[in-house]
């Protein structure tokens, strides 16, 4: 079923992870390979680099002290990925910040 959500998130692709998506996509970013809505065990990461077990989450309104997402955040750290998230407004607004705080992810 992750399969099947994966391609409805994609469709329905927020303005932020349009523009986070561009910087990614096709290992835009320092040469490393980013998947979206990858699914993970019973979960979807927005955006997902494998090789770095490396998770970037762009949250909306919806998920201010959200209990889910930080279920959600200690299973997949259980299962060995890093997980970092950035509110879309920060995306839209500060991409550039949000570029290096990934990139300095990766670099760890």
């Amino acid at each position: 079923m992750p399969n099947l959500k994966a391609k409805e998130l994609r469709r329905a692709s927020t303005d932020a992870e349009h523009k986070l998506w561009s910087f990614l996509r096709d290992r835009g970013l320092d040469d490393y390979k980013f998947r979206r809505q990858h699914p993970i065990g019973p979960y979807v990461a927005d955006f997902a680099c494998v090789e770095k077990r490396l998770i970037v989450e762009a949250d909306g309104g919806q998920h201010a002290d959200s209990v889910a997402d930080e279920g959600r955040t200690a299973w997949l750290k259980a299962q060995g990925w890093t997980v970092i998230r950035f509110w879309n407004d920060e995306i839209l607004r500060n991409s550039v910040g949000v570029y290096d705080e990934i990139v300095r992810a990766l670099k760890r």
